[in-house]
C-alpha cells in the first residue's frame, strides 16, 4: 500500500469573505494566487441565522472559476438546492445531516447529478452520524466555528475532532481502498493551519484569513509554507 502520508493539501478560500461587488475578479484574483478550491457557503436564514446566495450566483462564477467549485448548503431543505447547484455548476455539494430528512437519499441526489458528495458536522454534531453512508462520501466537513457567520475563532475542541474522524476514514481507507477527504472550515489562519494539518485535515477553508488580505498570494503561500 501507498504511503498515505504525503498528503495532497488543498486550500479553499471562502468567497463569503470576498468583495461582494466584485465577485468574479475575486474569484479570478485568489486562483491566479493559488487556491485549489472555491469555497461557496450558503445560508438560507433558517438553517443558519444569515443569507448569501444561490444558485444564480453560482452559475455567474462558473466561467471565472477554473477550479471545482466546493458548495457548502447551510440551507433546510437540502434537496431541491442540491438539484440546483448541481446544474449552476457545482462540482462538489456537502450539507448538513440535521437539515435532510433522509441523509442517504440526499447523498444520492449529489452523486447522480455527477457531483462529488459530503456531510458537515457542526461542532456539536455526533461523529458517529458518518459511520453509515461512508461509502456514500467524497469529503467529510466539519465546522471549527458555528455555522452563519465569516470571521469567528477557531473552537480548539475541534482538533479532537478532526483526530477522530481521521481515524474512522483512514479504517474505511484501509477497508476499501478509497480515500475520503476531510476539509474544515472556520477560523483557519496562517498560525493554526499546520495544526489543523496535524490532526489529520488535508483540505483548509479560509474566507477573512485571506481576502482580509490585500496580498492573497502571500498569504496562500504562507500557509502552504506552513504545510509543509
Amino acid at each position: 500500500m501507498e504511503n498515505t502520508n504525503v498528503t495532497n493539501y488543498r486550500i479553499a478560500p471562502s468567497i463569503l469573505s470576498a468583495d461582494f461587488a466584485r465577485l468574479g475578479e475575486e474569484v479570478r484574483d485568489v486562483i491566479a494566487a493559488g487556491a485549489d478550491l472555491i469555497h461557496f457557503d450558503v445560508m438560507d436564514n433558517h438553517y443558519v441565522p444569515n443569507l448569501t446566495f444561490g444558485p444564480m450566483v453560482c452559475e455567474a462564477l462558473k466561467p471565472y472559476a477554473t477550479v471545482p467549485i466546493d458548495v457548502h448548503l447551510m440551507v433546510e431543505p437540502v434537496d431541491d438546492l442540491i438539484q440546483s447547484f448541481a446544474k449552476a455548476g457545482a462540482d462538489m455539494i456537502t450539507f448538513h445531516p440535521e437539515a435532510s430528512r433522509h441523509v442517504d437519499r440526499s447523498l444520492s441526489l449529489i452523486k447522480d447529478a455527477g457531483c462529488q458528495a459530503g456531510l458537515v458536522l457542526n461542532p456539536a454534531t455526533p461523529v458517529y452520524l458518518l459511520e453509515n453512508v461512508l461509502e456514500r462520501l467524497d469529503m467529510v466537513l466539519l465546522m471549527s466555528v458555528n455555522p452563519g457567520f465569516g470571521g469567528q475563532s477557531f473552537i480548539p475542541q475541534t482538533l479532537v475532532k478532526i483526530r477522530q474522524v481521521r481515524d474512522l476514514l483512514d479504517m474505511y481507507e484501509s477497508e476499501s481502498g478509497r480515500r475520503i477527504a476531510l476539509e474544515v472550515d472556520g477560523g483557519i489562519k496562517v498560525d493554526n493551519i499546520a495544526a489543523i494539518a496535524d490532526a489529520g485535515a488535508d483540505t483548509f477553508v479560509a474566507g477573512s484569513a485571506i481576502f482580509g488580505q490585500a496580498d492573497y498570494k502571500a498569504v496562500i503561500d504562507q500557509m502552504r509554507t506552513a504545510l509543509a
